[in-house]
This record gives C-alpha cells, structure tokens and sequence, in this order.
C-alpha cells in the first residue's frame, strides 16, 4: 500500500515562501500522477499542481499557477511544492495524493487512490 507523508507546513507572511515535502513509499511502477490539493476552513478540497511520476509533465490550477511549482525525485522517492509570493487566500491544509495507474493527469480528489495526512499552512496579511 502507498504511503505518502507530508511536511514542510507553517506559517508565513503575505509574499513569503514555503516548500511542502512529501515522502512516498511503496509506489511500484511509473504510470502514476502525483498531486498537491489544499482545503481551506469550511471549503471543498481543491486541486493545485500534479505531475507525472514518469514523464515530469506538470498542470496547475489557475490559483497557483506562477506561483507554485510542483517537482518529483524519483531517486529519492519525494514530492514537493515550492510556493512563492504566497497570499492570505492560500491558507489551507495541503495534502499530496497519488493515482497510482493512470496515463492523464486529473484535477478531481476522486480519481486519486491514497492521501497523506496533510499539513497546515497559514499566510497572515
């Protein structure tokens, strides 16, 4: 069974940065897509990057999009989201999540298989 696990969360002011890890076990094969989702207090979970496990292909959603960049190490086994000029409206838990077999990369929390617990991230104005 896949096991991600996030860290890298905290609190930062309007414009700052962070970097959420993720650390992924136990995926076998590469026709997976990796994603970050965030929920944000009394909202639906919504999608903010995914990449292809294989080919690196990436997709962002409008809300990040030259702000955000999502990368994986297949080496190491790690996901990761690099946010810059970071706003109030980006506060959220953030979760990476997997579809372990698929050959597109999907923007609905239902396609994907496993979830990381998931890890705060708060920008104060």
């Amino acid at each position: 069974q896949v096991q991600l696990v996030e860290f890298g969360g905290g609190s930062v002011q309007a414009g700052g940065s962070l970097r959420l890890s993720c650390a992924v076990s136990h995926l076998t094969g590469s026709s997976a897509t990796m994603a970050w989702f965030r929920q944000a207090p009394g909202k639906e979970r919504e999608f903010a990057a995914a990449v292809r496990w294989d080919g690196g292909n990436t997709e962002y959603s409008d809300s990040v999009k030259g702000r955000f960049t999502i990368s994986r190490d297949k080496d190491s086994n790690m996901l990761y989201l690099q946010m810059s000029s970071l706003r109030p409206d980006d506060t959220a838990v953030y979760y990476c999540a997997v579809e372990v077999y698929t050959l597109d990369i999907a923007r609905f929390a239902r396609f994907y298989d496993y979830w990381g617990q998931g890890t705060q991230v708060t920008v104060s104005s």
